[in-house]
């Protein structure tokens, strides 16, 4: 029973507060919206993949030692494509105004397992600047790669699209508003039964009850201005020559 009755208070608590809930709720959910859709840059991205070629072609099978060796050298080949050596020549080529370290920053390489093909990929708030550093930055790692390394096992297998029209990536306005709701609303009854609880103002008789722990007798009701009865002049003159005036 009791049980029951906290769950109603707590009821109660939100029901009383909706509106402040409510308003918190929609007002991140607005202020996030307007930051997704107005403040934000939106950020695109290009692609392009790279071959790392086999080493013996004359054997089709791979065994354990020839795939972590394939995988080793992926890893390898990933420190040197966002080495400074390859970035300072894409720069100097594109005329680029970020820094080195900048667009290192703006290259991911991702390469799945057992495989010897990775992807080099671009973002970047101009969506024909991601695709022409994706493509210059393979194709530089391509040529400079045997004065490295001394091999010449490298190959471009596909090229970003150079489009203008292309969707964004980043951000995501609708996740954004909802995520925004979602922490506006936990965040609005977190803040509505602190509330409740620095609250220590009597409003009925049960928090009488509960701050003094006696039992309530009864209660007076308050009186307002309109039920008091009107007096006139005669009717207080009437009283005072009798004696009965109250003031």
């Amino acid at each position: 029973m009791e049980e029951k009755t906290s769950i109603k208070g707590l009821f109660l608590v939100i029901q009383k507060r909706l509106p402040l809930i409510l308003l918190l709720t929609v007002t991140l959910g607005i202020i996030s919206g307007v930051i997704s859709y107005f403040v934000l840059a939106p950020v695109y991205q290009a692609s392009t993949q790279v071959l790392i070629n086999q080493k013996d072609a004359n054997n089709s099978s791979l065994n354990g030692m020839q795939i972590k060796t394939n995988t080793d050298l992926i890893n390898t080949y990933s420190a040197i494509l966002k080495s400074r050596t390859i970035l300072e020549e894409v720069k100097n080529e594109l005329n680029l105004s970020q820094s080195v370290d900048t667009l290192s920053q703006q290259i991911t390489v991702n390469s799945q397992e057992n495989s010897q093909v990775f992807s080099v990929i671009v973002k970047d708030k101009n969506a024909i600047e991601a695709a022409k550093i994706a493509n210059t930055v393979s194709e530089t790692f391509r040529k400079e790669i045997p004065n490295i390394m001394n091999i010449d096992n490298v190959t471009v297998l596909s090229k970003a699209n150079l489009k203008d029209k292309m969707a964004p990536i980043e951000p995501h306005p609708i996740t954004n508003v909802a995520v925004a709701l979602v922490i506006g609303f936990m965040t609005s009854i977190a803040l509505v039964f602190l509330l409740e609880y620095m609250d220590n103002t009597i409003k009925n008789e049960a928090d009488v009850e509960k701050l003094l722990g006696l039992p309530v007798l009864g209660c007076i009701e308050k009186i307002f201005e309109d039920n008091k009865p009107k007096m006139n002049k005669n009717s207080i003159s009437k009283q005072i020559g009798s004696g009965k005036f109250e003031s």
